[in-house]
């Protein structure tokens, strides 16, 4: 014989030549030989040794069972004291009814959106996590859901969960922000024929996702296409001399021309400007030369405009001159002096007639 003790909180059961017997709980106890005892831990998860079904026929021991049958296409999410411990896949468990509370909910994973009453905080986490496909749609963005291929919504900013399971799922995201599209080396021909090389930019944004996302494709690429033909459009018409002229206009008349474009497109284009006009070197040169001769001719014009006012002033002077001999005389002094500044020292000799017409120089006439 060998002895058994059963302590609290434990289950035997005994089997004899393979076959199911009873239930023990707390005690000790001796048995034969032939006898099979299996202890366990009823706060624990019941793994029976043999098909479940039979032991259930006992009574005692199905009524301290608690016995969870998952289906396909089905979750058991077990709560173990409040707290999620595992996730059950399709299939039978049993559980023993103890201090330990045992609480499941069970999720249908054959549909994608999660009705259940679970905690959002959990599904992002294990062991759930594994089950559950999951989408962030930020501030700035909004997005289209499309599951089987098939549009069904649109989704605002937040955290979107769906079950993880055979059907597919598509979110298309779009950028609801301003944004800017480059059109750049846009070769195109004037009216007379003056090839120029033009980079613009514009500034737009999604104004009806749907529209933009589900009748368009690429609608960026489309709205490119509409401002290159208008702006090619605008600059066919002028020549060089007159696009010069009328380059304010061009922003309007570009933003105008494709405004019911855009609106097809599901956007909203709020401005359009040039970054460079590039010259072929030909003419460039050309430019260069206009340039040149215009302000050698303003240099010409100013010139002469200041050789005039000083003729005036100096035959004002001379009029002045004439008509009043001490400014007469004090202009020669003045002159003098200008010589004489320059003039370190001055050697005189002679007669008596060189010191007469000194005089005369300096001693005005009475």
């Amino acid at each position: 014989m060998k002895k058994v003790k059963v302590n609290a909180y434990q289950v035997a059961l005994v089997f004899k030549n393979e076959a199911y017997q009873k239930m023990l709980l707390a005690g000790t106890y001796w048995f034969w030989k032939n006898e099979v005892v299996y202890v366990y831990d009823i706060t624990k998860q019941f793994h029976p040794p043999v098909e479940l079904n039979i032991l259930l026929q006992d009574e005692r021991l199905a009524d301290i069972l608690q016995v969870i049958e998952v289906k396909d296409n089905e979750i058991a999410l077990q709560y173990e004291n409040g707290l999620l411990k595992a996730v059950l896949t399709p299939g039978r468990y049993a559980f023993w009814k103890s201090l330990v509370k045992q609480e499941f909910i069970k999720a249908d994973v054959s549909k994608i959106d999660i009705a259940e009453n679970i905690d959002r905080s959990l599904l992002s986490k294990a062991p759930l996590s594994a089950w559950v496909r999951m989408s962030e749609v930020q501030n700035y963005e909004k997005a289209l859901l499309f599951v089987e291929g098939k549009y069904v919504k649109v989704l605002n900013p937040g955290v979107y969960y769906w079950w993880k399971n055979s059907t597919t799922i598509h979110v298309a995201k779009v950028d609801m922000r301003q944004q800017q599209l480059e059109v750049n080396g846009q070769e195109i021909l004037t009216k007379d024929k003056a090839a120029l090389r033009i980079n613009a930019w514009a500034q737009y944004k999604v104004a009806d996702i749907e529209k933009a996302v589900l009748e368009n494709k690429d609608y960026d690429k489309q709205l490119y296409v509409a401002l290159q033909l208008a702006l090619r459009e605008y600059i066919a018409g002028f020549s060089f001399d007159e696009l010069l002229e009328k380059k304010d206009s061009l922003a309007p008349f570009i933003l105008q021309s494709v405004q019911q474009n855009a609106e097809a497109l599901g956007v909203t284009v709020s401005d359009f400007g040039i970054r460079d006009i590039i010259l072929p070197g030909d003419v460039k040169e050309i430019m260069n030369q206009v340039l040149i001769a215009e302000k050698k001719a303003q240099a010409n014009t100013i010139m002469r405009r200041e050789e005039t006012a000083s003729t005036r002033s100096l035959l004002n002077t001379a009029k002045l001159m004439e008509e009043n001999a001490m400014l007469w005389k004090l202009k020669e002094m003045e002159y003098v002096e200008k010589i004489a500044d320059k003039i370190s020292s001055i050697s005189v000799s002679g007669s008596g007639v060189l010191i007469e017409q000194l005089k005369q120089i300096f001693v005005p006439q009475k």
